[in-house]
């Protein structure tokens, strides 16, 4: 059983559960002051102290993926990572070279036709000179052969930060709410391009062009959707792109929708800021330009940019989030021809159950705001 099994999980919650269980039965026998019952009382107290303390980091590492495998928590994962050289001739396609593939957690069987297909990959930046490791989810149709000839809307799926982008397959199962919802016939079939916003880890760059430093805005806009169209049958067209994203994934999101809507017809933000952080993690973003810090805040932005045709959704909860008054505000000044939506739940917290409320809803809204062809 994997470390991040709901197998895993479940057998330790239910040892936990059990030996407490024993301890309250045994409690009165061990009530004496002899050595034995000293021992067992110490013994019991312990166990059972134990696995709840490992009952407890299961549940953060099956939400948050600290630790992939008991090889990685154990620390015997110590293969070396392998160098790609993306020159001509390494068989790259526009940027990206796949890596590895892995069935989605969905059911169905194994065959891609039937159940879809991630693909492991690298997307080389041309413009931007950043390389990032990603996965691409294919929806089934992508195999069938009524769609050999048709090429697929894309939508870009940022993580927060610091993030993995195993959290967007595994813990907020944006593959298998994909398939769910086009399976009910409220969405059209995606491709899902599933990567952290930290393309210079472990540097935050809130997506911003750093003066003498990483390009993270040109490396997401202009390099990743180039990259994609010219690797998968997905089109290079503006409607053919959204992006999506949760907390700093939600930001990045929004300021790509609103600066560039010539290749972003649509943008999502769960539980989004709308002000680039400057902190300890970001390091000094701007250098002092002013103008590159106001056009990082979106707020301002949308007040002094020509409104285009864009399409944003917003997300906030009247109790539990932090960005409900910043959300208002984004709302209120969006114009024509540009539109907004929103999702404001009665409650939930800056965290994947709240986010995995809000994904069903957000992939049908993008679905309706995006072409195919």
């Amino acid at each position: 059983m994997g470390l991040t099994s709901n197998a895993v999980l479940a057998v330790a919650v239910s040892l936990a559960v059990a030996l407490f269980t024993v301890t309250v039965w045994l409690w009165p026998r061990l009530a004496a002051r002899s050595a034995g019952a000293v021992a067992g009382r110490i013994g019991l107290l312990l166990a059972t102290q134990l696995l709840v303390f490992v009952s407890v980091g299961l549940l953060a590492n099956h939400s948050f993926l600290f630790y992939g495998s008991w090889d990685d928590l154990w620390g015997r994962q110590q293969e070396l990572g392998t160098v790609v050289d993306h020159g001509a001739g390494t068989g790259a396609t526009g940027g990206v070279v796949r890596t590895g593939a892995q069935r989605p957690d969905v059911p169905g069987g194994s065959r891609p036709a039937t159940v879809g297909r991630i693909d492991k990959v690298v997307v080389a930046g041309r413009a931007s000179g950043i390389d990032s490791p990603a996965y691409v989810y294919l929806p089934p149709e992508y195999f069938q052969p009524e769609y050999a000839r048709r090429t697929f809307p894309a939508v870009v799926v940022l993580t927060g930060y610091p993030g993995t982008a195993e959290n967007l397959i595994k813990g907020l199962r944006y593959p298998r709410t994909a398939q769910e919802r086009v399976r009910a016939g409220a969405s059209q079939p995606m491709v899902l391009v599933m990567l952290r916003p930290t393309v210079a880890p472990p540097r935050d760059t809130e997506c911003v062009d750093v003066p003498g430093g990483p390009r993270t805005e040109t490396f997401f806009a202009e390099d990743l959707p180039r990259a994609v169209s010219r690797t998968y049958r997905v089109g290079d067209r503006a409607r053919n792109w959204g992006v999506m994203g949760n907390s700093t994934g939600g930001y990045c999101a929004l300021k790509l929708g609103l600066h560039h809507p010539d290749r972003f017809a649509a943008s999502a933000g769960l539980s989004a800021y709308y002000k680039a952080a400057e902190d300890p993690t970001t390091g000094d973003l701007f250098h002092g330009d002013d103008a590159a810090r106001r056009r990082a805040d979106l707020l301002w932005s949308l007040d002094h940019r020509a409104p285009a045709d864009s399409s944003f959704l917003v997300t906030t909860s009247l109790k539990g989030e932090g960005n409900l008054r910043a959300t208002r505000q984004f709302i209120d000044p969006v114009k024509a021809p540009a539109r907004v939506s929103s999702i404001v739940l009665d409650s939930g917290g800056h965290n994947f159950n709240t986010w995995r409320r809000e994904i069903p809803g957000a992939l049908e809204w993008m679905s309706g705001r995006l072409s195919a062809e």
